[in-house]
């Protein structure tokens, strides 16, 4: 995961030639189709937001994307408690799903709605109504978090045009499918909450529909392939291994 995070925000470093390389207006134009011509994000807030204030059940969203940081690595980790069998392959399909998103955060750098609003880059979405398309995390984690927020949202953000796919969606969707191999319950509990934070995301200008879509994909077609890549993989780890007893060794 060290290396994940170190060349997830490594992008960044450079922020202006990453402008430069970065997709803004794809996700906007297929959000559209999908949302009949309005960003499905935009037509969740224009029909649940109350302007310059967050509800209740707002609130419950902006939680439910802040603890995402901790749902993937809290799924493995209880699976290596309770089902220390199934944590070698639960192991490999969640960081997996994170290693396999950031060949596409790399090749195909894409800017998030709420980026897209800010740049002014959603046009007539913002003109034709009266709440645009507001980044309710922001808002939120300013009120509650106060002067503390500025450096958690430093510590946390990393690289803003990493957006396709939805990770935040994928690794918990992927988290659902491997408790669902540990128990009903475990399964159920993880459905929920990675239905929520789909929702959360759309709904809070986190990610555009098609970055969840994106997401699932990684997911299942992941999923589908592995059965092929077990042998690579176990290779792989032996390799390691073997480096690993050799260092000791030394």
């Amino acid at each position: 995961m060290w290396a994940y995070f170190t060349t997830y925000e490594m992008p960044a470093d450079d922020p202006e030639a990453l402008e430069q390389r970065a997709f803004v207006d794809y996700p906007v134009t297929v959000d559209r189709w999908f949302g009949l011509g309005e960003l499905p994000g935009v037509r969740l807030q224009q029909a649940f937001a109350s302007p310059g204030s967050i509800r209740a059940p707002e609130k419950v969203l902006v939680w439910a994307h802040w603890i995402w940081f901790l749902v993937p690595h809290a799924t493995v980790a209880y699976i290596f408690v309770r089902r220390r069998d199934q944590f070698p392959r639960a192991a490999a399909m969640v960081y997996g799903t994170f290693d396999l998103g950031l060949i596409g955060y790399w090749l195909v750098p894409t800017a998030p709605p709420w980026y897209a609003a800010q740049e002014g880059r959603l046009g007539g979405d913002v003109a034709r109504t009266k709440l645009g398309l507001r980044r309710m995390m922001i808002d939120y984690g300013e009120q509650f978090w106060r002067g503390r927020w500025p450096t958690l949202y430093d510590g946390l953000a990393g690289n803003p045009l990493a957006a396709m796919p939805s990770l935040h969606f994928a690794t918990s969707v992927m988290s659902a499918h491997v408790l669902s191999d540990v128990g009903r319950t475990e399964g159920t509990v993880a459905w929920i909450y990675a239905g929520t934070l789909g929702f959360a995301l759309v709904y809070l200008g986190e990610h555009y529909l098609i970055d969840l879509l994106a997401g699932l994909a990684l997911v299942e077609g992941l999923r589908t392939a592995a059965p092929r890549l077990a042998p690579l993989a176990d290779g792989v780890s032996r390799v390691i291994q073997g480096l690993e007893h050799r260092a000791q060794g030394a």
